[in-house]
């Protein structure tokens, strides 16, 4: 076994490649040239870089697209015999996963609807999808990421209100197997994924708000979310800037997660609350033409995520807010509410010049980007970039 002195100067060989590979993520298809153009390097150093990387099937080199006349030129992809990555998204009514090489690209889409709400019928699921992931990539399986809508805490997770779901161990999911399990809250990752690769990237501090049943988001700090002291951080649902009379499952009361989504929706239609709120608010944004009670109830929505936003704005100082799952739409429905309301609820001196209010780019897919990234962060460390060059290639 090699000496921690040994062991930490093979790890610092790999710095670069771990830069190389980060950037590739964010310029998939890009060429050599501009690899070392961003990354500062000679060109030299540059085709030893990819060549010593493609030797170790971490990298690949393809014929680019024909442009006309000119000496034909390569871009850079993941190999087709590197490291992969499972990336899964558990939500209220279902849960989906991709696999994913070093370029960051979401393969194999597959999703499911929940058969049971029991947390260890779902777990079971999953389970057998890792196995079969496992059984077909073998040892190209290096890390296994799960979004999951809930607070997560030394891979338990601790609470959510959504699925009903309270201390709920998710390292069953990977118990006897060498593969890492990396949980992570489903609204956080996806603020992940809009820093790293999406809307925000360039935004030194960006806030990320996701609407799907209730409201989640991140705070991101050069391209790292604030997870707080047990995973909590984020979950802005829970803010009282609600009616405080309307109890939420979470136990608090007032929060902003009953304000914003389809339990709102229906409040304000004068219906029973919905088994389903993303479903139901997804069916109330679709309606055309919409008659008055629903634009009242899409404006009051838009109104309440607004004031909630500008609050956060307060608190955050971001350079810019990204909108994922049902917020952009929901913005959408009423922007004159939702503008006014924001910028009302913005201190005087943000108001000159306020942080601007997005779409984020993954949509739907945010949590899974996110979950992909998290996971890749993994793999392209230094110290597993050391132990994949070790094995079988």
């Amino acid at each position: 076994m090699a000496s921690p002195v040994r062991r930490r100067a093979q790890e610092t060989r790999w710095h670069t490649a771990s830069q190389v590979l980060a950037w590739l993520r964010l310029h998939p298809g890009s060429t050599r040239a501009a690899l070392a153009h961003d990354l500062q390097l000679t060109s030299g150093l540059a085709t030893e870089l990819t060549g010593r990387l493609r030797a170790l099937s971490l990298l690949a080199e393809t014929p680019a697209p024909p442009q006309g006349r000119g000496r034909p030129t390569t871009v850079l992809g993941a190999h087709p015999g590197g490291p992969v990555v499972l990336a899964i998204d558990l939500r209220m009514a279902d849960w989906r996963y991709a696999v994913a090489g070093v370029d960051g690209e979401l393969r194999d889409v597959t999703g499911s609807r929940h058969v049971s709400r029991d947390p260890a019928t779902v777990l079971v699921e999953i389970r057998r999808v890792i196995d079969a992931v496992r059984d077909r990539y073998g040892h190209r399986l290096r890390a296994i990421a799960l979004a999951v809508v809930g607070s997560i805490h030394d891979g338990r997770l601790a609470q959510s209100a959504t699925l009903g779901w309270r201390d709920v161990d998710l390292t069953a999911l990977t118990a006897g197997g060498t593969v890492p399990l990396l949980p992570g809250n489903d609204a956080t990752l996806a603020g992940l994924a809009e820093a790293r690769t999406g809307a925000a990237v360039g935004a030194r501090a960006a806030l990320h708000l996701m609407v799907e049943v209730g409201i989640g988001g991140a705070f991101t700090v050069d391209g790292q979310p604030s997870t707080g002291a047990h995973g909590a951080a984020g979950e802005y649902g829970h803010q009282p800037y609600g009616n405080r009379s309307l109890p939420c499952p979470c136990g608090a009361r007032g929060c902003w997660d009953l304000e914003i989504d389809g339990r709102a929706l229906a409040r304000h239609l004068g219906v029973p609350a919905p088994a389903d709120p993303r479903g139901f608010a997804r069916q109330v944004l679709d309606r055309s033409p919409r008659d008055p009670a629903t634009r009242r109830a899409l404006a009051a929505v838009a109104g309440a995520l607004g004031a909630g936003i500008g609050g956060l704005v307060n608190v955050h100082d971001p350079d810019m807010v990204t909108l994922g799952g049902l917020a952009a739409p929901l913005r959408a429905a009423a922007p004159d509410v939702f503008d006014s309301a924001y910028t009302d609820g913005l201190m005087a001196f943000h108001r000159g010049q306020p942080p601007p209010v997005v779409d984020a780019v993954h949509g739907d897919d945010g949590a899974l980007h996110g979950a992909a990234i998290l996971a890749l962060d993994h793999v392209t460390s230094e110290t597993a970039l050391a132990e994949w060059s070790a094995g079988p290639h």
